[in-house]
């Protein structure tokens, strides 16, 4: 192993590459990175987690990411850490098998950044944002086949306000839907403000609300184009199986859907009886924990960072630490607790998708 690199090399990476992760210092104060550590930034975007962690202790650190621009990007700045900075383009739910293709064995932390990069926000040509105007895309990568002008020309009325509603927790849902429906029997909805747009209409002024009309929706698309809940339950079940005894589990979320699944998991991984309810309450013979609590409660961002970028307002930061039980089975009770919205859809959206 090489000497560990001062924190102020991430410093200069971040200024260099437009990129300062959201609650970085305290997801890596929570991971602990240790010198000869092996380490997961299963979320790696802008490589500010990676920088931070390779800057905290001579360690190794895996970048996974499925975005191939995240990787290209950062094919520019790894060379700087001697070997120490090992780029997956992968999505993180193969974080299991791919770590076994490259001889890792177990890991001793993994960290998730979830949701959108900031930097795929700002390139409009991704579709990801309504901030400029930009082709109807959103996906993350190849592997997603249809677009999110696919979803919004051709799914059917009653599927797209369930997944506005479902994903987007949008009340007005069923209003937009229509306001799809008839807009694109008009014309095709090809461009993301012309979709804002349409959104604004049907929805109407949000009072007091400070968010954007459309933020719920795109972020609704988002999420079902991407599959985003599907990987991540199948991300955090990749990272049971691949953490050693004592490695720390490391997950900010920016949305309510994401956050309720990573507390369920880590309540449930953990044997408290408050991932349970008075309806289905966890079983007497439940496997011994495979994850003790770091914090009792979620971690928000403080108020110097919210103040600096807005988008930190909502982040929530939880932790947990790996004990040695073998990891649990993730089975259908397992799905119908940890909150993963599985909805029926139309055959015709099924057909379609």
């Amino acid at each position: 192993m090489t000497d560990k690199r001062p924190d102020d090399l991430q410093d200069d990476h971040s200024r260099t590459f437009g990129h300062v992760p959201v609650m970085g210092r305290q997801a890596v104060d929570a991971l602990a990175p240790v010198d000869g550590g092996v380490y997961v930034d299963a979320t790696m975007g802008g490589g500010g987690y990676s920088r931070m962690i390779l800057g905290r202790a001579g360690c190794t650190v895996v970048g996974f990411d499925r975005d191939p621009v995240a990787i290209e990007r950062a094919q520019a700045w790894s060379g700087a850490y001697a070997g120490r900075m090992v780029l997956a383009p992968h999505p993180f739910d193969r974080l299991e098998d791919v770590l076994r293709e490259l001889g890792v064995e177990a890991v001793d932390g993994i960290v998730f950044d979830l949701g959108v990069s900031s930097v795929q926000l700002d390139e409009a040509e991704r579709g990801f944002s309504f901030a400029k105007d930009g082709p109807l895309n959103m996906r993350m990568d190849s592997s997603t086949d249809q677009s999110a002008e696919d979803l919004v020309n051709h799914a059917s009325e009653k599927d797209l306000a369930d997944i506005l509603y479902i994903y987007g927790e949008e009340k007005k849902s069923r209003a937009i839907a229509r306001a799809i429906v008839r807009e694109r029997e008009k014309a095709p909805i090809t461009r993301t403000l012309q979709l804002a747009d349409i959104i604004a209409g049907a929805v109407g002024p949000r009072g007091k609300e400070k968010i954007h009309p459309a933020t719920r929706a795109f972020q609704a698309i988002r999420i079902f184009i991407n599959d985003e809940l599907g990987q991540l339950v199948r991300g955090l079940i990749a990272a049971e199986a691949m953490l050693k005894p004592a490695a720390r589990l490391v997950v900010v979320t920016f949305h309510s859907l994401e956050d309720r699944i990573v507390k369920r998991f880590l309540a449930m991984r953990a044997g408290k009886q408050g991932a349970g309810s008075r309806h289905m309450p966890l079983p007497d013979d439940a496997d011994a924990p495979t994850f003790t609590l770091l914090y009792g409660k979620a971690v928000d961002a403080d108020e110097e960072e919210v103040a600096a970028n807005p988008r930190a307002r909502s982040a929530r930061l939880r932790a947990g630490i790996r004990t040695g039980a073998p990891a649990q089975a993730a089975d259908e009770e397992f799905l119908s607790r940890i909150g993963l919205p599985r909805p029926t859809f139309s055959h015709a959206l099924k057909s379609w998708s």
